[in-house]
C-alpha cells in the first residue's frame, strides 16, 4: 500500500506546551536555537517526523505562541493540512490562542483536534469545567466541533489517545495532490559546509526528485536539486505533504530567502497585483481606509501593499466577505485559490484573511461593473473562467492557460468536456467560435487583397501573418493558416497564399488596354522599346504597369532582356525558330546578327537569356545549341 503524506501543525498561546507535547509524540526537541533554549520558547518554526503506522507519515510543525512571532506561526501553518491546538489547562483560551484561530480560520484549515495541557496543573475535579469552558470559548470556530483531548506531555498522559486521533482525523484528511507541479515554498535557508546552499519547506502540491531541474521563484533562478533530505535522512525523491530540505546547485545563501518558492514548471504567477476576497475579523481596533498600507502573508512570504476597494472607502467590522485588490510592494509566487492572512502594520493586528481570485489583477475602476466582474470571477465553473479568458486572449499556450486559471493541465479534459466549444491546438488552447471567427477573417483579408491585386498570386504569407496578428496571437494565426493549407481551404504558391478557387487575372478595368499592349509587344518581336513606354502608349497607370510586368513574369509570358527591355514568351520563342533555322549546331555572334538581322544592342541580351534558359551553351567565342524550345 502507498504511504500517505500529511503535515500537522501545533498552535496556541505561549507557554502552553506545544513543544513538550510535539517532544512527547516525537521523542525530538524542536527548540534548536540557544536563545530559544534559554528564554524557553519557540521562536523559530520546529519541525519533526511523527510516524502513525497504518501507512501514514506526519510532519510536526511547532510553531512559536508569542505575538512577536506571528508571522513564522502564520509561514508554519499555511502548508499544513491538520491542525492541534494546544490549550494550557491552568490558563484557557487565551488572547494569542485566539488570534490564532483566527489565523487557522482565514487559512481554510478544516480539520483540528484540541490538546488540553498541564492537567497537571489543575484539580482533577476542575478538568470538566476547564473543558467545557474550552468549548464554551471555540464555538464558531473550526474547532467547535473537535475532537478534546487531555493529556500531560511530560508524564506523556493521554499521549497514545492523541496519536489514534491525529491518525483517525488524517484518514478523513483529502491528501494534497502529488502529481501537479511542485511547488515549495521555503521557510528555512541556510548553508552546509561542503554541500552549499540548503532550503527546506513543506511540498504544498507535486513531487520533486533528485536531480531535478527547478526554478526559484522570483527571481526565476535556475537550479538543480542535487540531494534531498526528509527528516535529516537521504530520499530520492519528496511529494506533497511532505517536510523536505533541498540542496541546491547555482544558488548562494544570499540569493535565496523565506518567502522564495522552487518550482518545476512556470505554472505559478509571480506578480503584484491580485484580486482577492477577503473576511475581515469583527473587532477590529480601528477602520480599514481605501489604500491602506497592509502586510500580507502568503505561504511563507510577507510582503507589504496597499489594499484598494471598488465598492467603499473603508471597513469597521465584520461586513461579510469583500471583493477587492492588493497591490504590493515586491512581487509574490501565487495562484487562485490559495490562501491569505493580511495584518495591519501599525498598530500590529490580524485584520482578516481569504483567498485569492486572480492573481493577475489589473488596475479597475471603482465601480459596481467591476464587483460585478469580480463575483463573476469568483464564482464562475473552471470551464466558465477558461472561456472567458480565452474570449479576450483568443489563444493561449498550455503554460499561460494553466498560470492565469490555476487550473491543472490534468483537469483540461474535464473542462473541455463541460465546454465543447473549448479546443486544443498547437500546444494551447482556444474557443472553437473564436477559431471559426478567425477563418472568416482569413477569408475576408484574402478576397479584398485580391480585389485589390487580381494579378498577384496571393498575398506574402509573412505579410498576412502580420495583418491578422493585430486581431489574434501570431502562433495562432500561423496555425490557423497551415492548417487551412492542408486541408486545402486555401492554396500556397511559394510564399504567396490565396483563396482556394483564386486565380491570377487582369484587372477588368484595364483587360482591354493590357490585352492591346501585350499584342503590340509580340509584334514588337525582338526589337522591343521600353517598358515604361509600351504602358505610357496604352493609357496604363504606372502601379497596374508594374503589377502586370510582376505577373507576366512570374507565369513565365515574360522574360527579360535588360532592366528596361523585356519579350513575350511568343515572341521569343519565333525568335529562337528563326535562329535555329539558320544556324548550324554551333554559331558564333556574326552568325547569328545576320540570321536575325538586328543590332548588337538586342542581340547581346538575347543570347545571354538563351543561356539562362539553357537552349544554347557558351563555348568560347561560340554557342552551341542544347534544344529549341523554351520549357
Amino acid at each position: 500500500m502507498s504511504i500517505h503524506y500529511y503535515t500537522v501543525g501545533m498552535a496556541g498561546h505561549i507557554d502552553h506546551g506545544k513543544t513538550s507535547l510535539t517532544k512527547a509524540l516525537t521523542n525530538i526537541d524542536t527548540d534548536r536555537l540557544k536563545e530559544e533554549k534559554e528564554r524557553q520558547i519557540s521562536i523559530e518554526l520546529g519541525f519533526a517526523p511523527l510516524d502513525l503506522g497504518d501507512n501514514i507519515s506526519a510532519s510536526i510543525i511547532d510553531v512559536p505562541g508569542h505575538e512577536r512571532f506571528i508571522r513564522q506561526m502564520i509561514a508554519g501553518v499555511a502548508g499544513i493540512d491538520l491542525v492541534i491546538l494546544v490549550v494550557a489547562a491552568d490558563e484557557g483560551v487565551m488572547p494569542q490562542t485566539k488570534e490564532h484561530l483566527d489565523i487557522l480560520s482565514f487559512l481554510g484549515i478544516k480539520r483540528g483536534i484540541v490538546a488540553i495541557t498541564k492537567i497537571d496543573k489543575v484539580e482533577s475535579d476542575f478538568v470538566e469545567l476547564v473543558k467545557e469552558e474550552i468549548k464554551d470559548q471555540l464555538q464558531g470556530t473550526v474547532f467547535s466541533e473537535s475532537p478534546l483531548v487531555l493529556v500531560d506531555s511530560l508524564k506523556e498522559i493521554g499521549i497514545d489517545d492523541l496519536k489514534n486521533i491525529i491518525k483517525e482525523e488524517l484518514h478523513q484528511t483529502e491528501e494534497r495532490n502529488a502529481s501537479g507541479a511542485f511547488r515549495l515554498p521555503i521557510d528555512q535557508v541556510f548553508t552546509v559546509k561542503g554541500q552549499g546552499t540548503v532550503v527546506r519547506g513543506t511540498v504544498y502540491e507535486g513531487t520533486v526528485i533528485e536531480g531535478q531541474s527547478l526554478l526559484v521563484l522570483p527571481s526565476r533562478r535556475e537550479t538543480k536539486a542535487r540531494q534531498l533530505q526528509v527528516h535529516h535522512r537521504p530520499a530520492q525523491s519528496a511529494v506533497a505533504g511532505q517536510r523536505v530540505a533541498v540542496n541546491l546547485s547555482n544558488v548562494t545563501k544570499e540569493e535565496i530567502e523565506r518567502g522564495d518558492v522552487i518550482v518545476d514548471k512556470e505554472h505559478f504567477f509571480v506578480t503584484d497585483t491580485i484580486d482577492i476576497s477577503i473576511s475581515f475579523i469583527p473587532s477590529l481596533k480601528y477602520p480599514i481606509k481605501q489604500r491602506s498600507p497592509v502586510r500580507l502573508h502568503l505561504g511563507t512570504s510577507e510582503v507589504m501593499g496597499n489594499i484598494v476597494f471598488f465598492d467603499r472607502n473603508e471597513v469597521t467590522g465584520d461586513v461579510g466577505e469583500v471583493l477587492c485588490q492588493l497591490r504590493l510592494d515586491e512581487e509574490v509566487v501565487t495562484k487562485r485559490g490559495d490562501r491569505f492572512i493580511l495584518r495591519r502594520p501599525t498598530p500590529t493586528e490580524t485584520i482578516g484573511g481569504g483567498w485569492i481570485i486572480d492573481p493577475n489583477g489589473e488596475k479597475y475602476r471603482f465601480s459596481d461593473a467591476t464587483i460585478e466582474m469580480l463575483h463573476k470571477k469568483k464564482e464562475g465553473s473552471q470551464a466558465q473562467r477558461v472561456a472567458e479568458l480565452l474570449k479576450e486572449r483568443k489563444y493561449l499556450r498550455k503554460k499561460e492557460l494553466f498560470q492565469l486559471t490555476s487550473i491543472k493541465e490534468e483537469q483540461m479534459p474535464e473542462v473541455m468536456s463541460e465546454d465543447s466549444n473549448i479546443i486544443e491546438i498547437l500546444q494551447g488552447y482556444s474557443l472553437k467560435s473564436e477559431q471559426i471567427n478567425l477563418l472568416s477573417i482569413i477569408n475576408e483579408t484574402l478576397v479584398l487583397y485580391h480585389q485589390k491585386h487580381p494579378m498577384r498570386f496571393g498575398i506574402n504569407k509573412a505579410e498576412l501573418v502580420n495583418l491578422l496578428s493585430q486581431s489574434a496571437p501570431k502562433e495562432w494565426v500561423i496555425y490557423v493558416i497551415e492548417d487551412l493549407i492542408d486541408e486545402k481551404a486555401l492554396q500556397r504558391l511559394g510564399q504567396f497564399v490565396s483563396t482556394s478557387d483564386f486565380t491570377p487575372s487582369y484587372p477588368t478595368q484595364w483587360e482591354k488596354r493590357i490585352v492591346q499592349m501585350i499584342q503590340r509587344l509580340d509584334d514588337d518581336l525582338l526589337e522591343v522599346k521600353q517598358w515604361d513606354e509600351y504602358g505610357k502608349d496604352s493609357g496604363i497607370p504606372k502601379e497596374v504597369l508594374d503589377e502586370l510586368k510582376h505577373y507576366l513574369l512570374q507565369t513565365s509570358k515574360l522574360y527579360v532582356l535588360d532592366e528596361k527591355h523585356f519579350i513575350t514568351k511568343q515572341s521569343l520563342q519565333e525568335v529562337i525558330q528563326t535562329l535555329r533555322k539558320n544556324t548550324n549546331q554551333q554559331f558564333d555572334l556574326k552568325v547569328a546578327k545576320d540570321s536575325l538581322n538586328t543590332s548588337r544592342k538586342y542581340l547581346i541580351p538575347l543570347l545571354e537569356l538563351l543561356d539562362t534558359l539553357g537552349i544554347t551553351k557558351r563555348d568560347e567565342q561560340n554557342r552551341v545549341w542544347v534544344r529549341d524550345t523554351i520549357e
